[in-house]
């Protein structure tokens, strides 16, 4: 199977999953305790009244069947409309158009962050293996993934934005504002890569094809460079899983550092019980799995040939 045709078998099976992404992310919200109405009522400051609540339950359309709602929502969600929000009235989509370039910002800075110290530790971990340096970046690693996002935060508040004043505690002020935010997030992921990195590439390391190599006479750096791109298959998959959790999982580095992105605006939603942008967010972060999943597939089958020669399977 060609490379089109895998791309279009897995366009084909994307439908089904969403269409049970959404009706799970409006199922979601329905099973709320909760009347939206009531919410949207008490958040603007007003007293519910059987009337007012029957009143806007008109107005929300809550008094529709369940289907008809449903297909009334995807509907309007196909279209970019996810509703008005409780607390002011104003479009979700506006406010999550609003919202996403700092997220993208702060996410695209930590996976640069993330891939180049990974990189670099997992090269430095096999060249040498066994060593010092080794065992010495092997323990930092593990350090690092025992250490919380929040209190690493913090950590870094205090010192560099407060005891040394080089940069700002929050807020997005400039290039400089990305660094404590992304150092912060990208922790986690450069303890899992750099292990999962530098036990492929050691793996990869003792194959045939690299004997075969050095037999020939091949320098060091083309073995290498041989070794590490065969070793890339596992990391991508997880890559293809990391890149829409840095998006979804940046709330609680946003709500420490004041950063204005999109898990914070789903933390004041959920503080208000802003339901539609709730549920936009949780469709939104689900639709990001899948289709980076996807991306990052069809990438692994472009990079490794003995995907392309099992037929993409």
């Amino acid at each position: 199977m060609n490379i089109g045709g895998y791309i279009l078998r897995r366009l084909l099976g994307l439908f089904p999953l969403l269409l049970a992404i959404s009706f799970f992310a409006f199922v979601l919200i329905q099973l709320s305790p909760s009347d939206p109405a009531e919410v949207c009522i008490r958040v603007n400051a007003m007293t519910p009244t059987p009337e007012l609540i029957e009143e806007m339950r008109e107005e929300m359309g809550l008094n529709k069947p369940f289907l008809e709602r449903y297909l009334d929502w995807v509907g309007h969600a196909l279209q970019g409309d996810f509703g008005k929000r409780y607390v002011d009235g104003k479009p979700v989509a506006g406010e999550m158009a609003k919202a996403l370039p700092p997220t993208l910002a702060l996410a695209g800075a930590t996976a640069c962050l993330m891939l180049a110290v990974s990189i670099a530790c997992a090269l430095a971990g096999v060249l040498f293996e066994g060593r010092w340096p080794d065992i010495v970046l092997r323990g930092f690693v593990f350090l690092l993934t025992s250490v919380p996002a929040f209190w690493a935060g913090l950590l870094f508040i205090w010192l560099f934005a407060v005891h040394l004043d080089l940069l700002p505690t929050g807020g997005l002020e400039g290039p400089g504002s990305l660094v404590l935010p992304a150092a912060t997030l990208s922790l986690p992921y450069i303890a899992a890569y750099s292990r999962l990195l530098r036990a492929s590439m050691v793996q990869a390391r003792e194959q045939n094809f690299t004997l075969y190599m050095k037999a020939c006479g091949r320098s060091g750096g083309a073995v290498m460079r041989h070794v590490f791109r065969n070793s890339l298959q596992s990391s991508l998959t997880a890559l293809g899983m990391s890149l829409p959790k840095l998006v979804a999982g940046t709330f609680v580095v946003e709500c420490i550092f004041a950063w204005p992105g999109l898990g914070r605006l789903c933390v004041t939603a959920i503080f208000n019980r802003d339901y539609p942008v709730i549920q936009a967010y949780v469709l939104l972060m689900a639709v990001l799995f899948v289709v980076c999943n996807l991306l990052m597939d069809v990438f692994s089958a472009l990079v490794d040939p003995r995907l392309r020669e099992r037929g993409l399977n």
